[in-house]
């Protein structure tokens, strides 16, 4: 299951080369955003096995990404995690009504959002 693509999705370069540092070291193919919009371009054009998305972004933010995906019957499927410093309720409730698979607040763990990758490609599989 390593050679999974995951698209990441953050307006943050700082945050976009830790994912990809983390993410790539345990041998997945990293594909990278820098807003909802971008993320959309790149879906239409490269399949993905899961996403990992910011919610606050210029452009398309995290929510709005995530509604437009959800009307295309090929992604409405597809594992989205958000990683955000979000950690309200409402916020995580926008979220999960958004579609959202996972919910991960950052600073993240790179062992443990390896362990989510996994689990929630497991489970849409």
């Amino acid at each position: 299951m390593t050679s999974l693509r995951i698209l990441t999705v953050d307006d943050s370069r700082t945050m976009l080369d830790m994912l990809r540092a983390a993410l790539a070291t345990r041998g997945f193919t990293v594909v990278q955003a820098e807003n909802g919009r971008e993320a959309l371009n790149i879906l239409a054009r490269e399949p993905v096995d899961v996403i990992i998305c910011d919610v606050n972004m210029p452009v398309m933010d995290g929510y709005t990404f995530i509604r437009a995906m959800r009307q295309d019957r090929q992604l409405a499927g597809l594992p989205v995690l958000v990683l955000t410093t979000e950690t309200s309720r409402e916020k995580r409730d926008e979220g999960r009504a958004a579609g959202a698979t996972g919910w991960i607040v950052k600073p993240f763990d790179p062992e443990k959002l390896v362990s989510t990758i996994r689990k929630v490609c497991l489970q849409a599989a």
